[in-house]
């Protein structure tokens, strides 16, 4: 009896997750669609052919929809569990460039910069669209960088503070290539030229920022 209504609930779970995805991916069409603020929710409700009681049980609002919509993609920019240990500066170089190679691959996404261009035509209208999407998304990649820059800094390969070599590091790796996708002037980088620009960005980086005297005298 127990193992049958475990059963139904794994089934019943699995249903609503299913929902909820579909809610998400029409809520997201709306907003690129009609535009956050004209996006209405028996619409998205519509398209997702669910009720308006079933959206708002399963993702709530519309603001909740897009702080959804965004959270789920800023986990990919989360930094793995299993980070290399920061002994050296070549294990150090490889993070950064894997770390570099994943953001630009993500953010470049049209999709992305789908999302990028939405807050920035909703600024006035709808700021909400902006604040979710630098508080949840940007936030994603900033936290995964200054995190890997707090553990080179106290493994003594770097020194500085965190979140200021986090953004410097962000602007070696994206140059003017945001503003670029943004306008719609230049295409994404393909798979060997994101590789390239995480690279030349994480030599860069080290080149400006030497290793510390006292971790070469010890060492």
């Amino acid at each position: 009896m127990a193992t049958a209504s475990m059963s139904k609930r794994g089934q019943r779970d699995g249903d609503e997750t299913e929902v909820r995805e579909r809610i998400l991916e029409a809520a997201f069409a709306m907003f690129m669609k009609s535009g956050y603020a004209n996006a209405s929710t028996l619409e998205i409700a519509t398209r997702a052919r669910v009720s308006k009681r079933e959206l708002y049980a399963l993702v709530g609002n519309k603001q909740e929809m897009l702080i959804a919509c965004i959270s789920e993609r800023a986990k990919r920019l989360e930094v793995p569990p299993d980070l290399p240990v920061l002994r050296d500066r070549e294990t150090l170089a490889q993070v950064l460039t894997s770390f570099g190679t994943k953001l630009v691959r993500e953010v470049s996404d049209p999709t992305v910069i789908a999302v990028f261009r939405l807050a920035i035509g909703e600024a006035v209208q709808a700021p909400e669209v902006a604040r979710a999407l630098n508080s949840i998304g940007r936030e994603a990649s900033r936290a995964g960088l200054r995190k890997i820059m707090a553990e080179a800094q106290a493994s003594g390969l770097l020194t500085g503070r965190p979140a200021e070599l986090a953004a410097q590091f962000t602007g070696l790796l994206w140059r003017d290539l945001m503003v670029s996708l943004l306008l719609g002037v230049a295409e994404r980088p393909n798979p060997r030229e994101i590789a390239e620009r995480a690279q030349d960005a994480a030599a860069t980086f080290l080149q400006l920022h030497p290793l510390p005297k006292e971790h070469r005298t010890s060492g």
